[in-house]
C-alpha cells in the first residue's frame, strides 16, 4: 500500500516542487522562485484559456446542478416503472469509459450538423457532469426525515411552499457539495473536451497537453500546480460538506 501511495503521489509532489525551479530546464534544480507563476499570469493565450475553463465548468455547474436536483427530487419521490433502470442510466455515465462518451459526443454533434466550439463542449459537459452533482443530492435526500414534509402540508403549505421553506434548505449541503463536484470535474475534463471543443474553444487542460507536446517547462508545472491547488480546494469543500450533511 505504502508503495502504491508513494508510486501515486510522488510525481505529484515531484510537479509542484520543479514550479518553483529557477532554471528553465524544468528537471534541473538550480534555486527557488516564483517567476514562472508570474509568466503563467503574463501569457494572454493562458489568461483566454482560463476563461474558457470558468465560463464552460460555471455553465456545467448551474446547469447539471439544476438537472441533477430535479433527477434527485423525482427518484425520491413517488415510486414509478422502470425507476431502477432510470437510476441505473443516472449513474451510467460513471461507468462507461470517457473515451467513450467523448467520441459519441463528437460523432452526435456531426450528426446533428453543429459546429464545434465552446457551446458543443458546455452541452457535453452538462450531461457529463450530471451524475457526479446528482449522487450527493440523492444521498442527502435519502437520509432526510419525509415526516417534515408531511408536517408542512398538515399546515396547509402548498407542494412549492414545502419545497422552498422545508425541502430546499434541507437539501442544500447537497446542492452544493454536488456543484463543487460537478464543478471541479467540468474544470479538470480534457478527453471530451479535446473531442468536442472547435477553435477558440481551448481550456486550460487542452492547453497544457499543446504545451507538453514541446517538451515540459517549469512553466507547464506552475500552470498544472495552479489547477492541482484549485481541485484539491473544491474537492475539499465538497469533502467537507458531505461530511457536514453526515453530522
Amino acid at each position: 500500500m505504502v508503495l502504491t501511495m508513494v508510486f501515486l503521489y510522488l510525481p505529484i509532489f515531484l510537479l509542484v516542487f520543479l514550479s518553483f525551479n529557477n532554471n528553465k530546464v524544468a528537471t534541473v534544480w538550480t534555486g527557488f522562485s516564483t517567476h514562472w507563476f508570474g509568466v503563467v499570469f503574463d501569457n494572454p493565450n493562458i489568461l483566454r484559456a482560463a476563461r474558457n475553463s470558468l465560463l464552460v465548468a460555471c455553465t456545467a455547474t448551474v446547469l447539471s446542478t439544476v438537472f441533477a436536483t430535479m433527477a434527485a427530487l423525482a427518484m425520491a419521490g413517488r415510486a414509478f416503472r422502470f425507476q431502477n433502470v432510470v437510476n441505473g442510466l443516472l449513474g451510467l455515465p460513471l461507468l462507461v469509459p470517457e473515451i467513450v462518451t467523448a467520441v459519441a459526443s463528437l460523432l452526435f454533434f456531426l450528426a446533428l450538423g453543429f459546429e464545434l466550439g465552446l457551446h458543443t463542449v458546455m452541452i457535453a459537459h452538462v450531461v457529463f457532469c450530471i451524475p457526479f452533482a446528482y449522487l450527493p443530492i440523492r444521498a442527502r435526500l435519502a437520509d432526510m426525515d419525509p415526516r417534515l414534509v408531511e408536517a408542512a402540508s398538515d399546515l396547509y403549505a402548498s407542494p412549492w411552499q414545502a419545497f422552498r421553506r422545508v425541502t430546499l434548505p434541507l437539501l442544500a449541503p447537497g446542492i452544493f457539495s454536488g456543484a463543487m463536484l460537478a464543478f471541479i470535474v467540468s474544470l479538470d475534463d480534457f478527453v471530451i473536451t479535446f473531442f468536442v471543443a472547435g477553435p477558440g474553444a481551448t481550456t486550460l487542460p487542452v492547453y497544457i497537453f499543446g504545451m507538453v507536446r514541446t517538451g515540459i517547462t517549469p512553466e507547464v508545472n506552475a500552470l498544472a500546480s495552479l489547477l492541482l491547488m484549485a481541485s484539491m480546494v473544491f474537492v475539499g469543500l465538497s469533502w467537507w460538506l458531505g461530511q457536514r450533511n453526515r453530522a
